[in-house]
């Protein structure tokens, strides 16, 4: 992966911007990585905005977006010392521009508009959109969670698949660049309401067996790349893999999550605990999208 890969954010001088603006510093730094600022300057939806069939190319970015875009990047670097900012304006609409930028990026970093409601108007259509297409990891910050949290640790919900595989490797490489332990959970089901007491003592040992083998499996290998890092085992009982994971973020730093791969619709793409994870869960969340082949 060419070492000159920038974290990329989308910046439109909206304070949830701002604030994924402010995570993506950071993340650039502790990355020793270049950050891009980006402005997508046309409709969000980038087509089915009447234009004029005469007009002849694209509409011209303007003075005031690149001002706002120059004042974020210089304000950025006069906090964070170190940090290289860069700014770009495109001709596309946010969602579809962010995650063209992805193809070349290390990580891309978008804010959610912490809005009531449908999943869409939750996260924002743009942040939905670049969570489940991008082409690199993406991080899902929400306006209220600054100030950024730091000493917390890095949480991984574990399940054996491939997804969470990625998922685990990611979040080690996140809690050693943060230098905070790795917390690896596996989510089971409740205890149920069986009456036979021996059912209920049958499946809590076929959990526990099933959690300590995959907490085990993916431990080991996390430990492997990542000697000197704390990794702490945690199983879970709750009444869905996504609500535990969601309880559990209220005491982490990050949250990672796994996608399903890249064929289908958003559903399909980040599964269904992915999605609930990016718009209810109490930290930031990466969603873990390998990178492209290169």
């Amino acid at each position: 992966m060419p070492m000159n890969r920038p974290v990329v954010v989308g910046v439109d001088g909206s304070p949830s911007s701002l604030v994924a603006a402010e995570h993506a510093a950071r993340a650039a730094l502790l990355r020793s990585r270049p950050l891009l600022l980006v402005h997508g300057y046309l409709h969000p939806l980038g087509y089915g905005v009447p234009l004029n069939p005469y007009d002849v190319g694209v509409p011209v970015p303007s003075d005031e977006a690149l001002k706002m875009l120059e004042r974020t990047a210089a304000d950025l670097a006069g906090r964070w010392p170190g940090l290289v900012v860069e700014v770009r304006q495109v001709a596309g609409g946010p969602g579809i521009t962010m995650i063209e930028e992805s193809r070349r990026a290390e990580l891309v970093v978008v804010g959610s508009r912490g809005l009531g409601g449908f999943a869409g108007l939750l996260l924002g259509s743009v942040g939905a959109q670049v969570a489940a297409h991008a082409h690199c990891p993406v991080l899902v910050v929400r306006p209220e969670e600054q100030p950024i949290p730091v000493d917390a640790p890095v949480l991984v919900g574990v399940d054996g698949s491939e997804s969470s595989q990625l998922a685990a490797g990611y979040g080690a490489d996140e809690a050693a660049l943060r230098d905070v332990p790795l917390v690896l959970a596996h989510i089971g089901p409740p205890d149920g309401d069986r009456t036979m007491p021996e059912e209920i003592e049958e499946s809590r040992a076929a959990y526990q067996a099933e959690a300590v083998r995959l907490l085990a499996d993916a431990s080991a290998a996390v430990r492997s790349a990542h000697p000197d890092l704390v990794v702490r085992e945690h199983p879970v009982r709750a009444a869905g893999a996504a609500q535990g994971l969601i309880e559990a973020s209220g005491t982490a730093s990050l949250l990672v999550v796994g996608t399903r791969g890249r064929a289908g619709f958003i559903g399909m793409l980040l599964g269904s605990v992915s999605q609930a994870a990016i718009q209810h869960a109490h930290c930031p969340v990466l969603v873990a999208h390998p990178y492209p082949v290169s």
